[in-house]
């Protein structure tokens, strides 16, 4: 394994890595919610030449073309290289659009002694504490009663307000929040009579006049509204919300868009998943059948038959991409003793006795030659064996589609955090590792 050099100074940050970073921080601006994210991937594939299908049309899918198709809060994008045919086999880069955090309930608009407040449920498994005392925004998507879908955010909007020390003098003792009780976030000051969050998230919604009566269905969640910036000794260190997993996403994302169709070694496809923080399990989620259907209907337009779809699928490779946990300096002792994978060290590769992740010794082997053709250095995690694992969309893709999967990411602190940390070259690191994939 190469030695991981982790990066402190300013002069060791390539002017390259701050640019990708900014840009995932302009990526993560603009994706608030898994809806938005979907469509900010549409969005940029689409600007870079890529045409835009649409599910319940017929698909015209040919050599050299590059396409981008989305299902809710999951887009897909793919190049086909000059010289597909039938056997052609797929390098899939897999990630998710959604984020831990909290969902919008039915009859959002509640409060109580003069404050309005907003009905929230937790989605995924989020540091509750984490999300105390921030402004934040309501984003998501609204259905009116003709069928349309319209995204809509707020802005800063709303807070969850933490109890006074005065009022819990054993607070520093032990933070304990009911989840019902302790989360729902203050709006504004009122009679709960005379509020409307529905209201408040038609009147918001770009483009288009909606009423609040004709908003007849929504997939809304909260978001952190802080900026994603550079700070600490030489600016190596990344804050943001969202990292896991539009960090991935947008890397995956930078990569497929950079691939020149005629270098590619297979059909490169983006798979960007929703509800991975819920298990998955949804018709946009990657235990459903998008990836399957997208997959199907390109082998069919390029001429494959059964034998030759299960002969492309058999040689394809899928990049599950998630974040992954950096040694903590506080607490050392909850990492594997000789597995401590460094902030600014490269991408890890995943490994898990019990494929929790998917890495094995082949996986493993086309990853660390990737890394070493792009000049990246690279890391192994696996977890404490007192400490439960994590897992990703990677079991759950290799257990559908058969095809070869290795589990990678990168390393980051405060991972469920509103506001997440990386280091600024981590994330370009990945991206180059990505690229190599496509093309080796």
């Amino acid at each position: 394994m190469p030695e991981h050099t982790p990066v402190t100074a300013l002069s060791q940050v390539p002017d390259a890595a701050r640019t990708h970073t900014e840009d995932l921080g302009t990526f993560v601006t603009a994706s608030p919610s898994s809806y938005h994210a979907a469509a900010e991937v549409a969005r940029r594939a689409e600007e870079a030449g890529f045409i835009r299908l649409i599910e319940t049309d017929a698909w015209e899918v040919v050599p050299a073309g590059r396409y981008v198709v989305v299902r809710d809060g999951s887009a897909i994008a793919f190049v086909v290289p000059p010289s597909a045919g039938p056997t052609m086999p797929f390098t899939v880069l897999g990630t998710h659009t959604d984020s831990p955090g909290f969902k919008l309930k039915p009859k959002p608009t509640t409060g109580r002694d003069g404050w309005v407040q907003a009905g929230v449920e937790v989605y995924g498994g989020p540091l509750l504490n984490s999300w105390l005392d921030r402004e934040l925004e309501l984003a998501g998507r609204l259905v009116t009663r003709d069928g349309s879908e319209h995204l809509v955010r707020t802005g800063p909007f709303a807070r969850i307000p933490q109890l006074a020390i005065h009022l819990d003098r054993a607070v520093n003792d032990g933070l304990t929040l009911d989840k019902q009780r302790h989360t729902q976030p203050v709006l504004g000051l009122g009679e709960v009579s005379d509020a409307d969050v529905l209201a408040e998230l038609a009147a918001r919604v770009e483009g288009a006049t909606v009423a609040a009566q004709d908003v007849l269905g929504y997939d809304v969640v909260v978001a952190d509204t802080q900026a994603p910036r550079a700070f600490g000794t030489g600016r190596s260190l990344w804050a943001s919300g969202r990292l896991d997993n539009l960090l991935s996403t947008h890397a995956a994302l930078t990569a497929l868009l950079s691939a020149a169709p005629e270098d590619l070694t297979g059909i490169a496809v983006l798979a960007a998943f929703d509800h991975e923080e819920i298990g998955s399990e949804s018709r946009s989620g990657a235990a459903g059948p998008f990836l399957a259907d997208v997959l199907g209907r390109v082998s069919r337009a390029l001429g494959a038959r059964g034998e030759e779809r299960r002969r492309a699928l058999a040689a394809s490779l899928c990049v599950s991409s998630d974040v992954g946990h950096a040694v903590h300096p506080n607490y050392p002792e909850r990492h594997d003793p000789a597995n401590h994978p460094h902030a600014g060290g490269g991408p890890i590769l995943k490994i898990n006795a019990n494929q929790r992740y998917s890495t094995d010794a082949h996986g493993a082997a086309l990853w660390q030659a990737a890394c070493e053709a792009a000049g990246v250095p690279s890391q192994e995690f696996v977890s404490n064996n007192a400490i439960p694992c994590g897992s990703t969309i990677g079991p759950i893709t290799a257990t559908r589609l058969g095809i070869r999967v290795v589990d990678v990411g990168v390393p980051i602190l405060s991972m469920h955090s509103a506001r997440e940390l990386t280091a600024v070259v981590d994330p370009w690191y990945l991206t180059r590792a990505m690229s190599a994939v496509l093309v080796h």
